[in-house]
This record gives C-alpha cells, structure tokens and sequence, in this order.
C-alpha cells in the first residue's frame, strides 16, 4: 500500500515512515506570521523562554493593515518590529514597497519549498501546496509554542482526491473550478484532510492557479491542500530576475533549514474520498452570501446589482488575475466603484511596467497599495449597510468587509471585472 502525500512530508519530517491518525511531532522548516505578530511575541514571553529556537525560521510579512488604517493596527507593527529586531531574525517584510499579502510574498521570497513544512498563524497558509509544501494555518499560541521549542505535533491527516482531467473553456477559470468544488464537498467535507489535486488538468495549470485552488482549501475544513510539484514551480523562482541569485541557491543546493524534496503520492495510495472533474463542464460560478460553500453558476445570479467591485486578495491578486480583468475592461468604463489591489509590490511593479495598471486605471478602477485592506474589512474599501460586492477574495462571511448587512459574492477577476462594467453580476463570457 502507498503513501499519500501528507503521509510523506510529515514521515520525512518525523524521520521514520507514518499512517493517516498517527500523531507526529515535527521541526517546522519555516514559521510565517503576519500582523498578528505582536500578539504572539506577549504570548512567547509568557513561556519564559528568552529566545526563538532557530531565528532564521521565522517569515513575517506585514500585510493585513499596511499602512496602518488604527493605533490598534499601529501597535501590533511596533510590537512585531521590536520582537523581530530583539530576536535578531532577518526575515522581516515591513510596510514598504518590498512587502506585499504575505500567501504572495512568501513564495515570492522561495520559502514555499517542495515536501518542506510551512506553519502560518493564518488559516489560508494552505496557499503554498501550489509549490508542493505542507502548510498549514496554525493559532497563535501554538505558534508561540513553535518558537519556543522548535517543535509542533500534528496528526498525520487523511487525504481526499481531487481529480481534474480536460481543460477550462474560455472565459472560465480556475477561480470557477475551485468554487464549485466547493459546493460539492461543502465547508466541513474535507475536515482536517490533506487534498491532493491530481490530473492533467491540474498539471496544465499555471502556478499562480494551483495557487488559488490550494487557497481555498481551508474553505472546505482541510488541513492542507496540495499540489504535484513540477517544473513550472522551480520556473515560478527561477524566471524572476530579482530573486534569481535567491532562487537558484535554493533550488540547486539547500534550503536555509535544509533539503528539500519535490514529493507526491504514489499510485496506490489509499483515500478517505475521491472527486473526479472534466474542466470542460465547468462554467462561471460565484459563492452567495453567506458562505464560500453556496455555489450558483452564473446563470442563476446575473443580473444581481452590485455597489462594489473587488480584484485583488492572496486568493486572485496575481499578474495574470489582474491581465485577466483587464482585458475585459480595456478602453471601457466601469459602472460601480471597482477596487484593484495587487497581491504584492512584485506584482504591482510588473503591472504597471506592462500596461495593465494603466488599463484598469483608464476604466475608473482605484489602483491600492499591496495588502490585505478591504478582504477582511480593515480599509481601503469595507462596505456600508445594505451594499452588495463581486469580490476574488476567499471568504464571504456575514461583516467580512465591513457591515454586518452587506453583502459579498465571490467570483474570478473575469465574472468581477464584467460585473464591474455592467453593474450588476454577468456572465464574463458575454462581456
């Protein structure tokens, strides 16, 4: 019997071969955390323990609220700055053009590392089993407790199968395929699994796609979510210019906590359930309020009015997301006020040498600084009583961005930036 792939990264990390329900305890290779920073250094301090076990481990990207939008927000960056400072660890992604949402920094940064494991104090970590890594959103004093002692437990988790053969009809996009997954397997399908997403439809993907179906994963209770590790993740380093020099130290030697390993599950490995979809049969969908399992295809919510548009977030802010919209969008106006935030500096750079930004700024859209802002209600466009929004971001929960009685569908920057034009949800194979 073989092993799946979460049985393979956590027995390589573990140092001996384990099962699905057994409990390992495990060296993450690398600990991410983001604003929430300053909350967890009071935690670590209340252990006692003076110093983080291994300094160069730790990543943290300020993102959430950048610029801080609050003196609450402004302290939690003070506090992480002097934390990061005192504990002499060199990963630190202030508020400055070199930062970005920190699901797109990170990997950016070649810290999403094949079979390596990744631990986040934020649930959508899961993002970087695009590049073949085991993440996983953790809490915060399970973080603290990371750091303290180099050391986390986890259960070995059952895994599900996603299979997905064919290609997406134009118009479509992977944003479509992850949403109506998610009507089917529903929030609580795959709790605590590790889902593999397999096929050639998968393999035909771009990184930065497989990146936003792994995002996703959480959304349906999974511990992880995983994709196979192939050329197009060593290109995703390897192509940047900026990060070559990083990139190929990485890849051709080791890893700064060690090997990595481009791991997957072998052909016989047992699953908890298995999903198999044709690409092809795939059509535009959003997520209704209130919840990210609520599929409709679009023909059941066009012609829904909106007040807000919203391109950006860790799930759809990518080079190619915001291409995407703005080929619909060229030499056009929008109807509604329409928001566009790159996922990071990176990418807000590479648009705006190509043309992109200036399309989407000629169609009426705000072009925001890299971070969270609006996805999680902070700033930079939370919504009012009563308002609707078409929003790429990941989670639509009752007041996720701003009031309690607004209202947000999710969808892929193509349905957003058609639903911009006209005003109202469309279909973006008509727009």
């Amino acid at each position: 019997m073989g092993y799946t792939f979460a049985e393979k990264a956590l027995g390589r990390a573990a140092g001996h071969p384990v099962r699905a329900n057994e409990v390992v305890t495990v060296e993450p290779d690398f600990c991410m955390s983001h604003d929430n920073t300053g909350p967890i250094s009071r935690t670590f301090k209340k252990i006692g323990v003076e110093r983080v076990w291994k300094p160069e481990r730790l990543v943290v990207i300020l993102d959430h609220g950048v610029p801080a939008p609050s003196s609450e927000h402004a302290v939690n960056h003070k506090e992480a700055r002097e934390f990061m400072k005192e504990q002499g660890a060199p990963h630190f992604y202030d508020v400055s053009s070199d930062g970005g949402v920190c699901h797109q920094k990170f990997p950016e940064e070649g810290f999403a590392l094949p079979g390596q494991i990744v631990i986040g104090s934020d649930s959508h970590t899961c993002t970087y089993g695009a590049f073949g890594t085991f993440a996983t959103g953790i809490g915060r004093s399970e973080m603290a407790a990371a750091w303290a002692t180099g050391n986390i437990w986890l259960k070995v988790p059952e895994s599900m199968k996603i299979t997905a053969t064919g290609e997406l009809k134009p118009g479509v996009s992977a944003k479509d395929f992850i949403l109506r997954v998610m009507g089917d397997v529903k929030s609580d399908g795959a709790d605590y699994m590790s889902v593999e997403f397999h096929g050639d439809g998968i393999e035909n993907m771009s990184v930065a796609e497989r990146m936003t179906l792994c995002n996703l994963g959480i959304e349906m209770g999974a511990k992880n979510a995983v994709c196979k590790p192939d050329r197009k993740v060593i290109e995703f380093f390897t192509d940047r210019v900026r990060l070559r020099d990083k990139a190929i130290r990485f890849i051709a030697t080791r890893g700064e906590s060690g090997d990595f390993e481009m791991l997957w599950a072998d052909p016989d490995a047992v699953y908890a359930s298995e999903l198999k979809y044709d690409l092809g049969d795939i059509v535009p969908g959003v997520a209704k309020p209130h919840t990210v399992d609520n599929y409709a295809p679009i023909g059941e919510v066009k012609g829904q009015k909106i007040d807000q548009a919203f391109i950006g977030t860790c799930t759809n802010g990518r080079l190619e997301d915001l291409k995407a919209a703005a080929a619909i969008l060229k030499g056009r106006k929008v109807a509604v006020r329409t928001i566009v935030i790159p996922a990071s500096w990176n990418i807000y750079r590479a648009a705006m040498h190509d043309g992109t930004l200036d399309t989407l700024l000629d169609a009426g859209c705000i072009v925001c600084n890299s971070g969270c802002g609006p996805c999680l209600g902070a700033h930079m466009g939370t919504l009012a009583p009563g308002e609707v929004c078409v929003s790429t971001a990941n989670r639509n929960f009752k007041g996720r961005m701003g009031d309690k009685e607004s209202f947000i569908y999710l969808a892929s920057p193509r349905t957003v930036a058609a639903s911009a034009l006209a005003g109202a949800i469309t279909d973006p194979r008509e727009a």
